[in-house]
């Protein structure tokens, strides 16, 4: 792999992989010029301790469905063989030694982004990751130590709306690609 090859990780539980995770890659690799972007979906997130998700081979299978026909667009499961939960700083670690030569960023949420400095060793991840945050509504702010980039561009798609049997969007056909609307159906997932 050669010093000009930029790939981003994102990582995230993905229950479900929606439209507007597709939406935030695609946009990260127009508007960074990215060679490729990485999924990884974590077994536990730090963050969502105690919430129930789907099992981690429902996720992974959902996000292979999602991503089938997407060039330049991968999935890992590192963070869902490693032993939980899922620290970024550890991840990032792997995939540099992986990777040494490539430039990596990580894509976040501007709510992850804000919370950051509260992240398990923060400046390791940012010794090694140029950050891409996509933010709803109001632009991220830059953060001492953290090098990072503003995705910009609106999705209205929610995971927890879609596993929200009360909500309107509950298993929305316009915010799942058909593959993965398909088999949250057969599978019986949020259901």
């Amino acid at each position: 792999m050669n010093a000009s090859r930029k790939i981003a990780l994102f990582g995230g539980t993905f229950d479900p992989i929606h439209e507007g995770h597709l939406f935030i890659a695609k946009q990260a690799i127009e508007q960074e010029k990215l060679d490729e972007i990485v999924f990884l979906p974590c077994r536990t997130s730090p963050h969502k301790q105690g919430l129930p998700t789907s099992s981690a081979a429902d996720r992974l299978a959902m996000i292979q469905l999602a991503i089938a026909d997407q060039p330049s667009i991968s999935v890992n499961d590192y963070d869902l063989i490693t032993p939980a939960p899922s620290y970024s700083y550890l991840t990032v670690a792997y995939f540099r030694n992986l990777w040494p030569d490539a430039q990596l960023f990580w894509i976040m949420g501007c709510d992850q982004w804000n919370a950051l400095p509260r992240w398990r060793n923060p400046e390791l991840l940012a010794k090694s990751v140029t950050f891409l945050v996509f933010a709803r509504g109001d632009a991220p702010r830059a953060q001492e130590g953290y090098q990072m980039r503003a995705l910009s561009g609106e999705h209205p798609a929610s995971a927890s709306a879609i596993r929200d049997q009360s909500s309107k969007h509950f298993i929305d056909p316009a915010w799942l690609s058909p593959r993965v609307l398909d088999y949250c159906i057969q599978q019986h997932l949020y259901t």
